[in-house]
């Protein structure tokens, strides 16, 4: 989701959806293994696959993981409505 232009704290949003504990940790791992092979360096990363939503801030990119649960419940896309969906896979 580009918020440039809409949010001052980011340029990007990158939400995801895991079924599982263990899809999120996968999500996030294989992210972070790209993201530092890429030369984005390290993330601050917030929450735990078990809490249902995993942020990993890179600063110009903010990466949400979710559960299906956590995700329909923030609904993120509505609340950054203004934002411009760039690519939407399902």
């Amino acid at each position: 989701m580009d918020l440039r232009g809409v949010c001052d704290f980011t340029d990007f949003f990158v939400l995801a959806t895991g079924t599982s504990d263990r899809m999120l940790t996968s999500l996030a791992e294989s992210t972070e293994e790209k993201s530092k092979a890429d030369g984005a360096g390290n993330p601050f990363i917030e929450g735990l696959p078990l809490s249902g939503w995993m942020v990993m801030d890179y600063a110009s990119v903010v990466v949400h993981l979710f559960s299906p649960e956590k995700r329909a419940y923030y609904q993120l896309e509505d609340l950054w409505k203004d934002g411009k969906i760039l690519l939407r896979l399902k």
